[in-house]
């Protein structure tokens, strides 16, 4: 049974059938108060919200949020909006937090939808501490998600802590490519700041055009693993292939610094 599954019949009134809540197969019989209740608590579980406004409320943090996204998320159990008799979803603000829980676990760190059902599910029991719901910056002020940001080379080496002169080579090394409108993405902040670092060592951002290359191999792979689902035109197999890449791309990151830290590893005398 999936962790939204579970949640629902957790929070469930009196079963249809029998005219009586029954607790599920193998599951201790709630006790009132000390019943944990399904995750996240305290938020309301009325289903009022059409699929449009759950997008609306999500892209504000998750800009590449879809329909088809929130269907796949669906598919996988992790979350069960209401149909009406129309057949249209309708979600509550606990379908939302859950949603936001998913998709920051899978933009922040790549983590499995199979791991996340089991995180969620041990949410639902009380067996996991509850996750803290925004990510803020040191002066406590909430920031967006890392696909939000769109920097200039100016305001990109402002915001990284570098003079402009690096993101100009490094953009002129090939190892930062900005988008038609001349402008970089939020993880060209991160590019920045390594780069940075090595520079301290001698490297420069010429030397850094051989980790473009294998980004850009690496990112062929994980096209060609996802290439049957894009090649489809239904939301759920778009819906995969963005979930599939996210996992794919985060294991190709694991295995490169694997193999970097064992070579490094044999430079020791």
């Amino acid at each position: 049974m999936s962790a939204a599954r579970s949640a629902r019949r957790a929070d469930a009134g009196p079963d249809v059938a029998g005219g009586v809540a029954h607790p599920a197969p193998g599951a201790a019989a709630p006790s009132g108060e000390d019943a944990p209740g399904p995750w996240p608590r305290g938020l309301s579980r009325q289903a009022s919200m059409r699929i449009s406004d759950v997008l609306a409320a999500l892209r504000i943090e998750f800009p590449a949020v879809t329909n088809s996204k929130l269907r796949f998320l669906e598919e996988q159990g992790l979350v069960e909006p209401v149909r009406t008799p129309a057949g249209y979803r309708q979600y509550s603000p606990a379908d939302l937090e859950r949603l936001r829980y998913v998709l920051r676990e899978q933009r922040d760190r790549y983590v499995p939808l199979k791991v996340i059902g089991e995180r969620l599910a041990a949410l639902d029991a009380g067996e996991e501490s509850e996750p803290v719901s925004l990510v803020v910056t040191e002066d406590g002020v909430p920031r967006s998600g890392a696909t939000d940001a769109r920097y200039t080379t100016a305001a990109l080496a402002r915001e990284a802590g570098v003079e402009e002169q690096l993101v100009a080579d490094l953009v002129q090394a090939g190892v930062l490519r900005p988008s038609a409108s001349g402008h970089l993405d939020a993880w060209a902040k991160d590019v920045v700041q390594a780069a940075a670092a090595l520079a301290e060592h001698g490297l420069e951002a010429r030397h850094l055009r051989a980790f473009r290359s294998a980004a850009d191999r690496q990112v062929d792979m994980v096209e060609t693993v996802v290439a049957p689902w894009r090649g489809q035109s239904s939301p759920s197999a778009r819906g995969r292939a963005s979930t599939v890449a996210a996992e794919v791309g985060e294991l190709c990151t694991r295995l490169h610094t694997a193999l970097v830290r064992a070579g490094v590893a044999d430079l020791a005398p």
